[in-house]
This record gives C-alpha cells, sequence and structure tokens, in this order.
C-alpha cells in the first residue's frame, strides 16, 4: 500500500510538473517577454530604453546617487532621463526620504533631485515616516525594469545584481497602478 502511495504521489507530482507554463506571464495571464539583466547589462538596458522614449518615463528608487567623474553610469542615466524630458517625454522620478531629513540616502536623493529638478523633471518623494524600497521604471506605457538594481555607480558597475526588464503592457499598467498609489 506503501508503495502504492509512493507511486501515486510521484505520478502526481509528474503531471503538476508537465502542466506548468513555459512562457512568462504578465499579472492578468498574459505572455510577457522577460529579458534577464544580471549586474552591468541592467544599466545598458536601462539607458537604451531612456534613449528610445517617446511618452513616458515613471520611475522608483530607494537610491539615486549622482557620481562624479567621466565614467559616471549615474550622472549618464540623469542626462539621459533629461534629454527624453527636453523631446516631451514625460519624466517623473519618486525617490525615497529620509523621516529625520538626514543621512545619507536623503542627501544623496536631494542631489540627484535638484539637479533634475533644475532640468524640468517631474521629482517627488515618498511619505517621511515610510521607507519606499522600490527600484522600478516604466517606459512608454510597455516596458518594466525590475529588480535589485539601485541607480548608484555601484550597484550598475561592480555589484552582483540581478533586475529584468518585461515587455507587457498589461504588466506596465499594474505597476503604474502601484507607482501612482505610492
Amino acid at each position: 500500500m506503501r508503495r502504492l502511495s509512493r507511486i501515486f504521489a510521484a505520478v502526481l507530482l509528474a503531471a503538476n510538473l508537465n502542466v506548468l507554463p513555459a512562457p512568462a506571464f504578465a499579472g492578468n495571464g498574459v505572455p510577457a517577454k522577460v529579458t534577464l539583466l544580471p549586474d552591468h547589462k541592467y544599466y545598458d538596458a536601462l539607458s537604451g530604453g531612456i534613449r528610445r522614449a517617446k511618452r513616458e518615463i515613471k520611475g522608483c528608487f530607494f537610491l539615486f546617487k549622482l557620481s562624479a567623474g567621466r565614467n559616471s553610469l549615474t550622472m549618464a542615466l540623469a542626462d539621459e532621463l533629461i534629454a527624453a524630458h527636453r523631446r516631451g517625454v514625460k519624466v517623473s522620478i519618486e525617490l525615497e526620504q529620509d523621516a529625520m531629513g538626514k543621512g545619507s540616502v536623503y542627501e544623496q536623493n536631494r542631489r540627484a533631485a535638484s539637479m533634475l529638478m533644475e532640468a524640468g523633471v517631474s521629482v517627488r518623494f515618498d511619505l517621511p515616516r515610510t521607507t519606499t524600497h522600490v527600484k522600478a521604471m516604466v517606459i512608454d506605457g510597455r516596458f518594466v525594469y525590475l529588480g535589485s538594481h539601485n541607480l548608484t555607480q555601484s550597484a550598475l558597475k561592480y555589484n552582483n545584481e540581478l533586475s529584468v526588464m518585461i515587455d507587457s503592457p498589461e504588466l506596465a499598467a499594474e505597476t503604474l497602478g502601484y507607482l501612482d498609489n505610492l
């Protein structure tokens, strides 16, 4: 009897494994194309997406730390966001702020916000008593960039980080709804 139970359990498990969907799906079951963006590949994909944006870019990040220097990837992203705004793309960014109005995250995000706002980019901060640890960007209501990458030189160039780019208007709409309600 035990042997028959084990065989039945194995057959049931095998049958369930065969019915799992192979493609990725957005939240409502619509197929989506997912591209894995490990380490520095995230920067390449995100900067390219910003350059190709035609209508809207909405992002939310825990940390946007501008780095000085000729090879600063974060300054390059800030420049890309500003260039997108100047060519008529609606660009809005939300950043974390510390409840006490101090600390490294607060200072770095304020610095990035100042640069972006001076160029006309819309920047807002989360509520002071809420930690917003999101790292997401939606471009043109279609492309969702989501994962572990903060906008820092370390995250974009040196750290082991893992994010994805999901091509799905349905998931983009859900993500925008989430970001709009933060």
